[in-house]
């Protein structure tokens, strides 16, 4: 019997990128199996890996252009809906100006197509209106660790570092069910005799885990991280040598701090003062220790000074740039580090340049051969550009991403994308956003196409082709080619993903992101290679030239900033955008759950998945639903300023009483981000999903046989 070879990949989910096997079954389809030698997971997958080749059904799948007819959308052929798409956007064009066109792309998608998406908008259309749903991830720890260390990289050290630290503060991350085959690292450091803190407002999964878990009242992790920072300074626990040799701005910084005493951290946050004092024990008693943050300190209109305020306690304390140590963000979607370094953004160019940079422009350009003064400047945000649909923004061109579910204040991003003149969208599903569209591309997904993506270690992988798309799908990179050779620009968009990435290579080369010496031979060879890693010989190799072996730990001897020095930045707490009053008494937060994918397009079509995560729900702590009279299981409506939805009560003393959560994983009338408020960040331009000012109404029983029922 012959034996058929399997593939060795990565999971198309989060920014683990699980190392996987891909076998092509005797009677169709394709079998997922573990693959124990890549380091990440060591062949430890969860659900949604597991259960990932199901999405590649053709009955679950789009395998035929659309295009809207009468009102409909209904089968065309690629001809058709390409020669549709390029007429609309040139007409568009021609009529009110290149402006008038966005583009909106997705922290899913591959580096080449991330890159090529950048380099059409900017080449082929001349826009500066793009950007993508990166930027609701994790933007503002972009922003804060850029302003502190000179550059940006989710980890700036492996995951394998975590379990050989002292401490680890987690804050607002819920891995054990975003991400749970990292879980073993936390799980082996407290083997190792280490601590784990974790900083959440639901005692999660995670947070039972750990050796203490503090639960501030959402939005006031600035203000925690400041109280951190005067115990530290109070209790003499600063590393002034290394504050000295290594970092400026120190005192503007600690002058900051000590307005936030530990009574008063206590009054604006919940935690009580015992509390903050072992926290600071725990942390600095350890000769290494690290922060690591997520979504939940992140996603606020003060995401970016929340994040520096922890950067400033990991700085005081001497960690950043030392072994074992030091301050990371956990990136969240599958290439969502990759998808922002090479042009997706709407102020950045490839290899983390920034676009009004002259230099960058000159040598992104001179790749690209086109003017340097051809390329538009920086453009809106992604909420922004979202907002600006239907008005300045008359045609959109979407690539892997659905805002009708993921974005803030969704009912109205809904009504914006209905009053486009057009919009064309490119996705492996009919999701609910494409269901608007005037034009359906189907595009082929993870394991029918081969490419790159950067995991949150800023580790660069090579996913591998393993089996064909069906007929009538073709990939993103196609899709492209076809639409720039239409609009008039006949080179310089490969279908190849490795042609378009040796340009990628070029375009990056000398950038805070570069890639210029990773290439696909090198990454079929190795477990990845971690950027920067330039196309140069390893340091002290004359006799015997080898190439750049990558950086997996960045900082040890210098930050990226001109005179080597970290960056103090002074800080001080502020409210959350939208604070409870006598109408609307509570806060939501929002979050994830182990068998459901950032908007569910994919994973709501795994009945595996829907059965562990049929639909949404409300957790309400049991005071809050006894005052409001509601059982478990109740339908009960969160009512926000933005609107209104319904789901089934889960009451759990895992929430706390002014507080509530739902996950945002679902469409209809359970839809979280008809509620979030999309108060901007100032710097990262992130929208604050993490906190708004709500009421709960409670309607009555919900019939025990409807989804999301108890």
């Amino acid at each position: 019997m012959e034996t058929i070879a399997s593939t060795p990949t990565h999971c198309p989910y989060c920014a683990l990128q699980c190392g996987m096997n891909i076998t092509p079954l005797p009677q169709g389809g394709v079998e997922v199996t573990e693959r124990t030698d890549f380091p990440v997971n060591r062949g430890a997958l969860c659900g949604k890996g597991r259960t990932a080749a199901e999405v590649l059904a053709p009955g679950v799948r789009l395998t035929s252009p659309l295009v809207r007819t009468g009102g409909r959308l209904v089968e065309a052929g690629w001809p058709e809906a390409l020669d549709r798409i390029a007429e609309r956007l040139g007409r568009t064009r021609r009529e009110y100006g290149a402006d008038a066109l966005g583009v909106f792309g997705g922290g899913g998608l591959t580096n080449e197509k991330a890159y090529a998406l950048g380099k059409f908008a900017r080449v082929v259309l001349g826009t500066s209106q793009i950007d993508y749903n990166g930027r609701f991830c994790m933007s503002s720890a972009a922003a804060a660790g850029t302003r502190a260390f000179g550059l940006d990289r989710g980890l700036p050290f492996p995951l394998e570092d975590i379990p050989r630290t002292g401490c680890v503060i987690l804050v607002g991350s819920n891995l054990a069910e975003t991400m749970p085959p990292s879980l073993r690292f936390f799980t082996e450091l407290r083997e190792n005799g280490g601590t784990l803190i974790v900083v959440d407002p639901r005692r999660t999964r995670t947070a039972e885990q750990a050796d203490l878990h503090l639960a501030p009242r959402p939005g006031t992790d600035l203000a925690l991280a400041l109280g951190l920072l005067h115990l530290v300074v109070a209790d003499g626990r600063t590393d002034e040598e290394y504050i000295r040799e290594r970092t400026t701005g120190w005192e503007e910084a600690r002058a900051a701090a000590m307005a936030y005493w530990p009574e008063y951290v206590e009054r604006i946050t919940g935690v009580s003062v015992p509390q903050l004092r072992e926290t600071v024990g725990m942390f600095c008693e350890p000769a290494s220790a690290m922060v690591l943050t997520a979504r939940g300190p992140e996603q606020q209109s003060k995401g970016t000074d929340t994040v520096g305020a922890w950067i400033n306690l990991c700085l005081a304390t001497g960690r950043p740039g030392r072994p074992r140590s030091g301050y990371g963000c956990l990136t969240g979607q599958g290439n969502g580090q990759g998808g922002r370094e090479h042009g997706q953004k709407a102020d950045q160019l490839p290899g983390y340049r920034k676009l009004d940079d002259p230099a960058a422009r000159r040598h992104v350009a001179g790749v690209w051969g086109v003017d340097p003064d051809s390329l538009p400047g920086p453009g809106r945000s992604a909420y922004e550009l979202l907002d600006a649909l239907g008005t300045d923004v008359r045609a959109l061109l979407l690539m892997g991403s659905n805002p009708v579910v993921s974005a803030p204040r969704a009912a109205h991003v809904e009504e914006r994308l209905r009053s486009l003149d057009f919009l064309a969208v490119a996705d492996v599903v009919l999701s609910e956003t494409a269901e608007l569209a005037d034009v359906v591309l189907p595009v082929a997904q993870w394991a029918e196409e081969t490419g790159t993506t950067t995991s949150l270690e800023g580790r660069v992988l090579l996913r591998r082709r393993a089996v064909a798309p069906p007929p009538g799908v073709h990939s993103d990179l196609y899709v492209l080619h076809e639409l720039a050779g239409r609009l008039g620009v006949e080179k310089g968009f490969p279908t190849d993903p490795e042609e378009t990435f040796e340009e990628l290579r070029r375009a990056s080369a000398g950038g805070p992101a570069d890639y210029s010496g990773i290439t696909y031979r090198r990454l079929a060879e190795e477990d990845g290679v971690f950027w920067p890693c330039p196309d140069e010989p390893a340091a002290g190799t004359a006799a015997a030239p080898r190439p750049h072996g990558g950086t997996p730990r960045l900082f040890l001897d210098r930050f990226a900033t001109p005179d080597g020095r970290a960056r103090f930045v002074p800080v001080v707490h502020r409210d959350t955008a939208e604070e409870p009053d006598a109408e609307y008494p509570l806060l939501l937060t929002t979050g994830r759950v182990v068998a459901q994918y950032q908007s569910g397009a994919q994973t709501r079509r795994v009945a595996e998945l829907n059965a562990a995560a049929p639909g949404p729900f409300v957790e309400l702590h049991p005071r809050l639903a006894a005052r409001l009279g509601a059982a478990d299981g109740d339908r009960v409506a969160v009512v926000s300023r933005r609107g209104r939805a319904v789901a089934p009560a889960r009451i759990t003393g895992a929430i706390r009483p002014d507080t509530v959560f739902m996950p945002f994983h679902w469409p209809g009338e359970g839809r979280a981000n008809t509620l979030t408020n999309p108060a901007l960040d100032p710097t990262s331009r992130m929208p604050e999903f993490k906190s708004c000012a709500v009421r709960v109404e409670v309607l009555g029983a919900l019939s025990r046989d409807a989804p999301g029922a108890s």
